[in-house]
């Protein structure tokens, strides 16, 4: 079988969420030949999928354009639709050819739609596997605009076209979708090593809590070199920030893998992300999340999360001033419950029934 894969790029979410499900898919195929559509990093796409896969490393799709890990540009976000749709026969139609030099047996989404649309017109069967969609994503922010109808059409015409629509929990509801199939929720788990993760860190001291501060994949960086000393917190941030603070470490030089580290940590400093929101509930580890009540995806993971009771607001500021002196008592409260995580199981399960019929 040959599965070409295609992933959104709008920073880390879609891969972490897909990689569980080729995973699964290999071990019940280990011949399964595997090929990624997608600009995600290599690096990150090696650390997350346990099989060889060939790269194309194009864009399927851009998602939205980001400011910051945070704030969407919406205007550059509007404009890059408007380009899209402008060239909507062409942009299939090229990646139509993709599709007939590839000769994919299945084609799976998370969540590009171009692609949807492309092999539907190739006559080769597909799926879309996501929390959200681009539609709806799109609806929120820009409905109102001249643009938006033909261009709704033609994205929720796309995602129609898909054999199924994959939708882990806790997804958005998508209820104008008739294809839509229900998943238990998708989260890598990772061995849970704190004495290693502390012996890994000389800097920190057996008083300090540890926080793994994680923006997404998106680009951005904290002023951390700013923040408070001595508030009782080791930040692991990444090597590429280049902090230097007594209380700050990399972790890339923890020697453990990312999901280790969500499963080690004490806490986990980020956005309401799908692939972070159910990592951090299925390794038991409090998410300090950053509020963003204009992204229309936060309405249904942050209820899903406090459910958990792993959810822990930051105000925004905090990212400038650095002042976290009420976090150490606050973790101190926090019981995460976990969840059971059989939605990438189910996902390869379909995926491979469809490959045998």
């Amino acid at each position: 079988m040959h599965l070409l894969t295609a992933i959104t790029a709008h920073g880390y979410g879609h891969g972490a969420q897909v990689a569980p499900v080729l995973n699964a898919l290999h071990r019940r195929l280990p011949e399964l030949r595997l090929s990624l559509f997608t600009d995600l990093s290599p690096a990150f796409l090696r650390g997350r999928i346990r099989l060889d896969f060939e790269l194309i490393a194009e864009p399927p799709d851009f998602g939205l354009v980001m400011d910051s890990a945070l704030a969407i540009d919406l205007e550059a976000s509007a404009a890059a639709y408007r380009r899209l749709h402008r060239d909507w026969d062409e942009q299939v139609a090229a990646q139509a050819r993709l599709l007939r030099r590839l000769r994919p047996d299945l084609v799976l989404a998370d969540v590009p739609y171009p692609i949807l649309a492309a092999a539907s017109a190739e006559g080769i069967p597909a799926v879309a596997m996501c929390s959200l969609n681009w539609a709806d994503i799109y609806r929120h922010y820009f409905s109102a605009r001249a643009e938006a109808a033909l261009i709704l059409e033609q994205m929720e015409s796309a995602y129609r076209s898909a054999r199924a629509f994959l939708c882990p929990e806790p997804s958005m509801p998508m209820a104008w979708l008739d294809n839509r199939v229900a998943l238990g929720p998708i989260a890598a788990l990772g061995r849970a090593q704190p004495e290693r993760l502390r012996q890994r860190l000389p800097r920190a001291t057996d008083a300090q809590r540890i926080v793994l501060v994680a923006p997404g994949g998106v680009k951005a960086r904290f002023p951390i070199e700013n923040w408070p000393r001595a508030q009782g917190i080791h930040w692991l941030v990444s090597r590429d920030w280049d902090v230097r603070h007594p209380d700050v470490s990399s972790y890339q030089d923890t020697g453990l893998g990312f999901t280790e580290l969500i499963a080690s940590c004490d806490a986990v400093l980020g956005k309401c992300g799908y692939g972070t929101v159910t990592e951090c509930v299925a390794n038991a580890t409090p998410l300090l999340y950053l509020p963003r009540p204009d992204w229309p995806e936060e309405a249904t993971l942050l209820p899903w999360l406090e459910a958990h009771g792993a959810a822990l607001a930051v105000a925004p500021a905090r990212l400038e001033d650095g002042c976290f002196t009420g976090l150490v008592p606050a973790l101190a409260g926090v019981r995460v419950r976990r969840c059971a995580t059989p939605g990438a199981e189910q996902a390869a399960d379909y995926l491979l029934r469809m490959a045998v019929h």
